[in-house]
Order: structure tokens, then C-alpha cells, then sequence
């Protein structure tokens, strides 16, 4: 791949110089590529209805181009465009959840070419409430193909800087600037039946069920076995993986931190590196070449935004050996596991 400069400007989401929002529209617009933050993780932008742009998307991120690309717009009526039906579910959680971290598949138009899609008939479709995400969409024309900007398989960026250790040289422009959440949008499958949830993230089957009623979790989400095709990002690939060997350990706590250390002190009689994820409960307890607090377990938010700059820190340490605790499979919990099992290649130890 031919290196490119990358230039790197900072936009306060609060104070939003719109020169510099309009000069990433331009490169856009012109077919470039540009990461831009957002309220879940940073985004790598490209015109979503452009099939060059989206090639570049996968080229730079080494991204399989069988793996689907987010579609990114600022208002309803850009939905329409690009869609053949606005199923009332899909009213419904606009009306509840946009703009937000929640995607929604929809049956695609013809505008949106197969490039962005994956291949497929339907196109996954997100409004993000980041300000300066908001503003780079108007002014890239409406449509921003964006996946997580980093290279395919690492942990998503939740800080410029490992946005620029996986892309620069790659892309036209980094933008720096806050995220939030620190976790991928829940994407929300509308097209079959049933409204099926393919990636759990901040909004939870608990608050989509008060607004549907009946809403279906695909049984891959928790599931490293599944043969099926990807019709939504991360359902089918190894990602948010560090380059340390990951192990989650899951059961009762107790037995799970004695199990870690005991782990642990075996690895490093080995010669391994050995980072510990733990919560702010066990930390006293642990004992490694470092170890890292994800935050209480009763506050999963916390856990959600730190997860990830974690998992980055430990490549920075070269830490070669990661143990994780496990965490619940309901509400947030499960988007923290999912993401969890994802990076581990699905290696867990189950204590008691």
C-alpha cells in the first residue's frame, strides 16, 4: 500500500471549528479517507456511497471485504435515500435511540453499492450523536462509510493516538477529539421476521424490548462456532484482539482471582509477561507484571469505556500473556463479554 501523509488536527466537539470540519468533508468528498471520533469508538470515514472509497476502507484496515461497513448520516431523511422500507420497528427506535450507538440493517437501495455492503442486499445504518461527527457527515455530503479505525483485528481506538499507530500513512486525516462510550454501537438486524440483535453494545436488549417488545439475540453473540456469513461487522472475524495470548476466567470470584495469580506465577516461571484485567474489588489480590483495573464491577460503563485502552497499554508493555475475569451476559455485561470472547478467540476457563 502507497504511503500517504496523514495530517493530524484537533476539533473540540464543543467548540466546533467548522474550516477545519469542512476541509475533512473536502478530502471526503474527494474520495479520501478520514477517522473522526464518535460517541462509541474513532471511525475510519469514507463517502459510503462511493465504491472506490469503501475499497480504500478495507485496504487500509486489512479489513476482509466480506465484512459489512456502517453507513453513517446525520438525519431521517437521508435513511430514506438510501433504503427500500422503513419498517415501523425501525421508526420506532429512531425515535428512541437516534442519533445514538444504535445501527439498525435495513434492505438497501441501489444508491448504496455492494462495495460499502459487503456484498449483500441490506446496509447497516447508524446516526451518532458526536457533534463533530454530525458536522463531518453534512459536510461530506451526507453518507460516511466509517468501520472502527484501526487495523482489522486490533482493539478499536478509543484515543487519536492509536488511531495514528494503526493508520498513519494510510489516510488523509485524523481528527482528534473525545469518544464516550468506548464500545461499538449495538447493531439491531430489522429485514427478517423478528428484530434480531447481532452485536450488543450501550443500548441493551433490556431498553430495545421496552420499546418493541420482542426482540431476538443472535446465539453467535456469545458463540465462537458459527459458520454462518457475516451480515453485520464483528460477527464473523477475530477481533479487538491485543497481540498478548488472551484468557478469560469466569465463575465465582474468589475462585477466579486465585486461579489468575495462580496462572500468573506459572506463565512468568516460564518467562512470559503477564497482564492481569481485573476489577477495583480484586486489585489488592493480584499480583503480575501489570496489572490493570477496568474500574468496579458494579459500574459497567466504566468497564466499557476503559476495556480497550487496556488492551492497547498491554501491547505498548509487550506483555505477551493477558487473564481476564469474566463478566455478566446481561445488559452491558454482555457487550463487555462479547467484545472479550472476541479478543480471546473465545478461550475461556470456567472456576469454581
Amino acid at each position: 500500500m502507497e504511503k500517504i501523509k496523514t495530517k493530524l488536527i484537533a476539533i473540540d466537539e464543543n467548540y466546533l471549528d467548522m474550516d477545519k470540519i469542512r476541509e475533512a468533508g473536502q478530502i471526503l468528498k474527494e474520495g479520501g479517507l478520514v477517522a473522526f471520533p464518535t460517541e462509541t469508538v474513532y471511525g475510519l470515514g469514507g463517502d459510503a456511497l462511493n465504491p472506490q472509497s469503501s475499497g480504500k476502507i478495507y485496504a487500509a484496515k486489512g479489513r476482509p471485504s466480506d465484512n459489512p461497513l456502517i453507513v453513517h448520516i446525520s438525519n431521517m431523511k437521508a435513511l430514506e435515500k438510501i433504503v427500500t422500507k422503513i419498517p415501523e420497528a425501525g421508526r420506532k427506535l429512531a425515535d428512541a435511540f437516534w442519533p445514538g450507538p444504535l445501527t439498525m440493517i435495513f434492505m438497501k437501495s441501489d444508491v448504496v453499492p455492494k462495495e460499502t455492503t459487503g456484498g449483500l442486499d441490506t446496509v447497516a445504518v447508524r446516526m451518532p450523536s458526536h457533534k463533530t461527527a454530525l458536522a463531518l457527515i453534512d459536510a461530506a455530503g451526507g453518507y460516511i462509510a466509517a468501520p472502527s479505525a484501526n487495523i482489522s483485528g486490533k482493539p478499536s481506538p478509543t484515543l487519536a493516538k492509536y488511531v495514528a499507530e494503526d493508520m498513519d500513512g494510510r489516510i488523509e486525516m485524523i481528527i482528534d477529539g473525545d469518544v464516550g462510550i468506548g464500545l461499538e454501537s449495538t447493531i439491531v438486524d430489522l429485514t427478517d421476521g423478528t428484530p434480531t440483535i447481532l452485536r450488543p453494545g450501550y443500548i441493551t436488549l433490556e431498553m430495545l424490548e421496552k420499546v418493541l417488545g420482542e426482540v431476538n439475540v443472535d446465539k453467535t453473540i456469545l458463540d465462537g462456532n458459527s459458520k454462518q456469513a457475516p451480515k453485520a461487522p464483528g460477527m464473523k472475524y477475530r477481533h479487538y484482539a491485543p497481540k498478548g495470548d488472551l484468557t478469560i476466567l469466569d465463575g465465582e470470584q474468589v475462585a477466579v482471582r486465585d486461579e489468575i495469580n495462580r496462572l500468573t506465577k506459572e506463565q512468568q516461571q516460564k518467562g512470559e509477561k503477564v497482564g492481569i484485567i481485573g476489577t477495583e474489588e480484586n486489585m489488592p489480590s493480584y499480583e503480575a507484571d501489570s496489572v490493570k483495573s477496568v474500574g468496579s464491577r458494579g459500574d459497567e460503563d466504566s468497564i466499557a469505556k476503559t476495556l480497550y485502552r487496556i488492551l492497547r497499554e498491554f501491547d505498548d508493555e509487550d506483555i505477551t500473556v493477558i487473564y481476564s475475569e469474566g463478566f455478566s451476559t446481561v445488559g452491558m455485561g454482555q457487550a463487555i463479554m462479547n467484545r472479550l470472547l472476541k479478543a480471546a478467540g473465545h478461550k475461556i476457563i470456567y472456576v469454581s
